[in-house]
């Protein structure tokens, strides 16, 4: 037997299905949170950062504000396609681990930075092409060029930050993610500093304003990137892998393995960060003003999104494991587990944001809120309609990790489809343009459609889990 065969045979002993009692959710509980806490703490670090550029952005006014909105919508319209594809190194790490094959482990990884490589490429494109995409979408020329200039800073960020994703699925599913949030939390400072003094040109650099705060978070991404290589190359536990063994060597078979699970995940999710997308593009038909506010609510909601996508991302790694070492019961107490945690938590974040909503829209424009009373208005009212779409929300991600956890991608990317397209932007182009509601009414069609989506993946987890059985 050889080294790498011996790697983290403890520690995978300690989720063997004898060590873990059948109904004990307490410790599948426990087991769940020790992955979530660092893995949502680690999510909140990354939207800190892009809340920072926003608050950032908000002291050049409200039109910065719109142009940040409407550049951030063609940005992660474009990325959450990669990101949906480098995602599946988690569930494909996490089987492998559970069935203790490290081979496979590092194999993922591998695999994962070079679709991540490949697939980033073509995706700096459409950014470097904002203007043009926006003008054609109806959107206003000067907060179009305004949107360009950041994206031409944020353009070149792609392929680092799906680099990090890669290892950070890798780090997660072998039971250690804590390095992720390590290097996130000292990104969160560099990023502020380095933003700050490329938007406003202190120190003697440059002023780029908002090229500048785009051109911040690149650089910092590839900090970040750099600094996860090297904790996955050179530290415990996971140099015992040697990631980046044979790394010039692209795995064909594993590629396309990861390519049938990743792919349906990068389309569900380009088509519900495509609706918020569109949804923003419906904002700026209306009013200047209802896009600014818009922007202000969906980045709470960004917010409060990280605390279930950490979650789902632990019950990815938690299904993972029991996928992997054929524990049908496992499968279904991770999962079940892992929803009942999320609805607590986001239930209670929904709450304080309601609570503090005026504070939260005073702080994004800073000291131009004197100027921008109605925008800070219409935010309150988003943020106090948007309760019900913010547990919703919660509940569909938390799903749809634990889906991925089994591999099930396809059916949740149909129920994508119908959920968030054919309800949720019909129901908001209807409220929005058909009713007096305005831009409330675009978002009661987002929570509809939404809540659509989480009903029907809870349904299909149900249905998978109880049906589950190896042989």
């Amino acid at each position: 037997m050889t080294s790498l065969d011996k790697i983290e045979r403890g520690p995978l002993a300690t989720h063997d299905a004898t060590t873990l009692p059948r109904h004990h959710l307490a410790i599948e509980l426990a087991e769940t949170l020790k992955l979530t806490v660092p893995i949502a703490l680690t999510q909140l670090g990354q939207i800190a950062m892009m809340t920072t550029d926003l608050a950032l952005i908000g002291r050049l006014g409200d039109e910065a504000v719109a142009a940040a909105a409407l550049a951030s919508s063609v940005f992660f319209i474009t990325f959450t396609f990669g990101m949906g594809l480098v995602s599946a190194v988690a569930p494909l790490a996490a089987q492998a681990f559970g069935a203790r094959n490290p081979r496979m482990v590092r194999r993922a990884l591998r695999v994962g930075l070079w679709a991540a490589l490949m697939i980033s490429l073509p995706m700096i494109v459409p950014p470097l092409y904002g203007e043009q995409i926006l003008l054609a979408l109806g959107q206003a020329p000067a907060t179009a060029r305004l949107a360009q200039h950041y994206l031409m800073g944020l353009a070149w960020g792609i392929t680092p930050a799906l680099w990090f994703l890669a290892i950070r699925g890798f780090m997660g599913a072998v039971n250690r993610p804590e390095p992720g949030l390590w290097i996130t939390l000292a990104a969160i400072p560099a990023n502020a500093v380095l933003v700050y003094l490329l938007i406003h040109g202190a120190w003697g650099l440059p002023r780029l304003e908002l090229f500048g705060a785009g051109l911040g978070t690149t650089i910092v991404n590839f900090g970040m990137f750099l600094a996860g290589l090297w904790f996955a190359s050179r530290r415990r536990p996971f140099r015992k892998y040697h990631v980046l063994g044979r790394i010039w060597r692209i795995d064909w078979v594993l590629m396309r393995q990861l390519v049938i699970v990743g792919a349906p995940i990068s389309i569900s999710f380009l088509l519900e960060y495509g609706l918020f997308g569109a949804a923003a593009l419906l904002m700026g038909l209306i009013s200047t003003t209802a896009l600014a506010a818009h922007q202000i609510a969906l980045q709470v909601t960004a917010i409060l999104f990280m605390v279930p996508f950490g979650i789902s991302m632990a019950a990815t790694v938690r299904v993972g494991h029991a996928v992997g070492r054929n524990d049908a019961s496992a499968v279904k107490r991770a999962g079940f587990v892992a929803m009942l945690l999320g609805i607590a938590l986001v239930a209670a974040l929904t709450l304080a944001a309601i609570a503090g909503r005026s504070g939260i829209a005073h702080l994004f424009f800073g000291e131009a809120a004197s100027g921008a009373g109605a925008a800070i208005d219409l935010s309150e009212t988003l943020l106090l309609i948007g309760a019900t779409f913010f547990i919703a929300d919660g509940i569909q991600t938390i799903a749809a990790g634990a889906l991925r956890g089994m591999n099930d991608t396809r059916v949740p990317l149909l129920f994508a489809i119908l959920s968030y397209w054919l309800i949720g932007f019909a129901c908001a182009c209807w409220l929005g343009f058909r009713t007096p509601s305005g831009a409330v009414g675009v978002w009661i069609g987002l929570s509809i459609g939404t809540a659509v989506y989480a009903v029907l993946l809870l349904l299909r987890f149900r249905s998978l889990a109880s049906k589950l059985s190896f042989r």
